[in-house]
């Protein structure tokens, strides 16, 4: 089944929905009616879905049924949304009740549902937060029903928008619409943990995403190389496998010496080595 993938906010996750009447593109905006109320939504991608796979957690409705799409969002629907004067009024109203309840959390940003029935204030923590109190108070205020939705530091990154190592514009900020997870063994298999972290980490101070780009890449050219601490024969001497330059294709293979003699460490392309 063909579907369209929906996100409502940049730090949300992507729901699915039945395109079947409509000739969309990335980037449109629609309206769709989702569990909890109709929404306006951007469509960010397509994906052809097994149906047996959706959960409930996964689909944008009740049961796993993926949902139709209401119909294209037009200039008026995108009006009806709060303008960003109004936006930064009211998270500097949540602001001031973080600090009056004496909360250790940093506000990052709000989301309004279409039809006015909620109002999501997005926030980082170091752990878990009580803030019954707060959404008492914020439940007053905007007399709608209010939601608190704890993210990640990588989602800030992502809604606050800036440039990275290479000068560009983040990718979580221009089309990485979900953050896969970036670990420390890609980095060592692209032989770049000694550039110190600092370098291979972005502002959110995470791994930066684009370690995943050509992960596939050193992985097939890793496959080429014989292993580390692998015995390996060279010029009809034994030697063992010390060191990998994956993009090289070379080794550096640890000679024994004879008579005595120091251990020797030469660099040997893979295609030279017999096992």
């Amino acid at each position: 089944m063909k579907v369209v993938e929906v996100q409502f906010n940049p730090w949300d996750k992507i729901y699915y929905f039945d395109q079947d009447k409509f000739i969309l593109l990335v980037g449109d905006r629609v309206i769709v009616k989702t569990d909890v109320g109709v929404e306006l939504g951007k469509v960010v991608g397509f994906k052809d879905l097994v149906i047996k796979t959706v959960t409930k957690d996964d689909a944008s409705s009740q049961g796993g049924e993926i949902k139709p799409i209401l119909r294209k969002a037009t200039a008026e629907d995108s009006e009806k949304i709060p303008n960003e004067k109004q936006k930064k009024k009211d998270l500097e109203f949540c602001k001031k009740m973080i600090v009056k309840h004496g909360l250790v959390m940093k506000l990052v940003d709000v989301h309004y549902a279409f039809d006015g029935s909620k109002v999501t204030f997005a926030f980082i923590a170091d752990g878990r937060v009580d803030f019954r109190e707060l959404v008492k108070d914020l439940t007053r205020h905007f007399n709608r029903t209010i939601r608190l939705q704890q993210i990640g530091i990588r989602d800030e990154a992502k809604i606050s928008g800036d440039y990275g190592h290479c000068g560009r514009p983040l990718c979580c900020g221009r089309f990485l619409n979900e953050l896969s997870s970036i670990t420390s063994e890609m980095a060592e298999l692209q032989q770049c943990v000694h550039r110190g972290s600092e370098r291979i980490s972005g502002i959110c101070g995470r791994l930066m995403c684009c370690l995943a780009y050509e992960q596939g890449g050193y992985e097939k050219l890793t496959e080429k190389l014989p292993a580390l601490e692998d015995e390996v024969r060279v010029e009809g001497k034994i030697g063992r496998v010390v060191a990998q330059h994956v993009l090289k294709q070379t080794v550096e293979v640890e000679i024994r010496g004879s008579n005595g003699e120091e251990n020797t460490i030469i660099e040997v392309e893979a295609g030279k080595i017999k096992d």
